[in-house]
C-alpha cells in the first residue's frame, strides 16, 4: 500500500480518528481529501449526494490517481447531522484504510521500490 504521510498526520493530530462502531473514520472530509491530494493523489472523481429535505449534501463520494504509481484512492463519507465532522471511508487500492492497518511509510511514492533515498 501506497505511503499516506498527510493522513497519518490527520490522525497523529487528532483530526482523523477510527470509530470501530462506524467502521470508519471521524474526519472532516475537506481535511480528509486536502491530505490525499497532498500525498499524491489527484482527482479524478467527487460528486456530492443531496437527499435531505434542507438540501445540505448528506455525504459524497471522491477518487484520486496518484500520476506516479498507479495508485487509486477512494473515498466515501457520510456527513453527520450538525457536525462539521463526517464518517469518512478510505481505500487505498481497493484496499479498506483502518485503524489497525494505518500506512505511514516514509518516502517518495515516485521513486522505484528498490533503490535507496
Amino acid at each position: 500500500m501506497q505511503a499516506v504521510n498527510n493522513l497519518d498526520e490527520l490522525r497523529e493530530h487528532g483530526k482523523m480518528t477510527w470509530s470501530e462502531g462506524e467502521r470508519g473514520w471521524i474526519a472532516a472530509p475537506a481535511e480528509v481529501l486536502n491530505a490525499l491530494s497532498r500525498d499524491g493523489f489527484e482527482a479524478c472523481k467527487r460528486e456530492l449526494t443531496t437527499s435531505r429535505r434542507d438540501g445540505r449534501p448528506a455525504g459524497g463520494v471522491w477518487q484520486g490517481v496518484n500520476a506516479c504509481t498507479g495508485t487509486v484512492a477512494s473515498a466515501i463519507w457520510v456527513n453527520r447531522p450538525g457536525w462539521h465532522q463526517a464518517t469518512v471511508f478510505i481505500d487505498i487500492d481497493g484496499e479498506s484504510l483502518r485503524d489497525d492497518r494505518f500506512v505511514g511509510l516514509d518516502g517518495n511514492p515516485c521513486r522505484d521500490e528498490g533503490s535507496q533515498g
